[in-house]
């Protein structure tokens, strides 16, 4: 990228550094959802806490359409510009002040109302960001060069997630347990202060894009960009591939293997938290390179066979990678499931994880699923209201100092051992989905603006890849955790993003085109 222009070059980093800073926000907190479960709400049910917070994370994300929505025809009717400095400024003013919320124990229920209120707003402002960025840096591209210019982009998020588990890892170094949870979780939220002074000043020296220039010159700016989109059938199709296909598959893949893979190591292996963290953290370092690989393949080979080849490698290695992480992170925990059969007899067995327990056997539910044991749910045994039958051992009723002794006589181990982890190879399994993401990542912020006219590209891009990574990839860990809890099977979620990657790599087989030299300028 030597060649690129002085302007273009400022272009990119005023670009990419607020995107950072929306990503950094917006993923610490999902680096904090199994503290946040803790610290905001009741704590008498840690697996419904835990599927709360990861909730609230996907509220987050469930509203950023409506931003990209409001923000999108702002930009394509009075420019980029304006538009970059508004949702940056509502993204870091929120993220400072989830740093100054008290807790569900200093005010109660207010504690997590005052938490959703301002993941709305955060999400509000990433749906004005994310896609339209995308749109802005692609307009200031050079031609035969979209791909790798723009994909640098893409890194903003690994970026943010990296710095903030960083933090957290750094945090733990120096607090012990009962500090963090009393103040040293908000750090990373108040630091957002830093960089959100360091954003405003980058932005406010960007120039407005040429593309959009050269509209308002000729006077042919759209002046109902929603509208207009959802009026054009060409337009409409385009979007609904990005939709299912593109944005679909980016972020299952990258909620897969930087959210819902460091929830895996700690809540189902039971890997150590800090453990957990840095394994995911230093594979996100190869992101970075293999991003930028991919962008630059995408201009010489095409958009359309990277793209591909990132959604079918996602669909057919996340079911064995997870299947994987157990065996090489906890092998005592793959002993006992594989040779322990755990099954649960009794009527009325419904338990949800968002409502207290009403019987004993939704109580037995509730416990095996908080301790990562998997069981089969079997009907009423006569004579017997309800038990456990772990390995042929028997307990009765709802007897959780029992349950626990025979699980553990069983094999069970209430937490993994380091030691007996296999460090490298879960690193390399977590390499697998990143590569995935890579090839997805690197050429998508170039056809996100490829794919649309110049009059709507903001608005058409924005719309329907803020829906789907918000609806689909957002919501990806709570679907796939809720999923698990309700299967009573650790596994069974990842069937979630599986079956969505194989429907995106079929409809990016038969309907995506090509888009490397399409001009932007139309």
């Amino acid at each position: 990228m030597s060649d690129i222009t002085r302007t273009q070059r400022k272009v990119v980093i005023a670009a990419c550094f607020g995107t950072f800073l929306e990503w950094y926000d917006f993923l610490t907190f999902a680096s904090l959802a199994t503290y946040f479960s803790v610290l905001f709400f009741p704590p008498d049910n840690p697996t419904a806490a835990l599927l709360m917070s990861l909730a609230t994370f996907g509220v987050g994300m469930v509203v950023r359409p409506l931003g990209s929505a409001l923000f999108g025809s702002l930009a394509d009717k009075f420019g980029r510009r304006p538009v970059f400095i508004a949702t940056i400024s509502l993204m870091g003013v929120t993220t400072f002040l989830v740093g100054l919320l008290p807790t569900y124990a200093q005010i109660g229920l207010l504690a997590p109302l005052l938490l959703l209120l301002l993941r709305l707003l955060q999400g509000f402002a990433v749906g004005g960001e994310i896609g339209g960025v995308a749109v802005y840096l692609t307009e200031h591209a050079p031609h035969g060069k979209r791909g790798m210019y723009t994909s640098v982009l893409q890194l903003m998020g690994p970026l943010g997630i990296l710095v903030s588990t960083l933090q957290i890892v750094l945090l733990h170094q120096f607090l012990d347990d009962p500090a963090f949870n009393a103040w040293g979780w908000r750090i990373p939220f108040l630091f957002s202060a830093v960089l959100l002074f360091i954003s405003i000043r980058s932005r406010m020296s960007l120039e407005e894009s040429p593309v959009f220039r050269e509209l308002q010159a000729a006077g042919t700016v759209s002046r109902a960009p929603l509208r207009e989109c959802l009026s054009d059938r060409r337009t409409l199709g385009r979007m609904a591939l990005l939709f299912f296909c593109i944005s679909a598959g980016g972020s299952l893949l990258f909620f897969s293997s930087q959210v819902y893979a460091n929830v895996f190591l700690k809540s189902v292996v039971r890997l150590d938290a800090q453990l957990a963290s840095t394994l995911v953290m230093t594979s996100t370092l190869l992101l970075f390179p293999l991003t930028i690989l991919a962008g630059w393949l995408s201009d010489r080979m095409g958009r359309r066979p990277i793209l591909l080849a990132g959604l079918i490698l996602g669909a057919v290695t996340i079911m064995p990678v997870f299947k994987a992480l157990q065996h090489y992170g906890n092998p005592a925990q793959e002993r006992f499931n594989q040779e322990i059969v755990v099954s649960l007899y009794g009527v009325d067995c419904r338990y949800s994880p968002f409502r207290k327990a009403a019987n004993d056997c939704e109580r037995d539910q509730e416990f095996l699923t908080r301790n990562g044991v998997s069981y089969v749910l079997r009907g009423q045994r006569v004579g017997q209201d309800v038990v456990a039958v772990i390995g042929g051992s028997e307990v009765e009723g709802f007897r959780p100092v029992e349950l626990i002794a025979t699980l553990k006589a069983k094999g069970w181990v209430e937490q993994a051992d380091s030691g007996q982890a296999n460090r490298f190879m879960l690193f390399l399994l977590l390499i697998v989905p990143v590569v995935a993401v890579a090839l997805i990542t690197g050429p998508q912020t170039a056809v996100l603006a490829e794919l649309f006219t110049a009059r709507t590209r903001y608005t058409a891009a924005a719309l329907p890849h803020n829906l789907s990574a918000g609806w689909i990839g957002g919501l990806s860990p709570f679907m796939m955790t809720l999923i698990s809890v309700q299967a009573g099977d650790a596994l069974a979620g990842l069937w979630y993003p599986v079956g969505l990657l194989f429907l995106a790599a079929v409809i990016g087989l038969l309907f995506l085109p090509e888009t490397r030299d399409v001009p932007l300028g139309h």
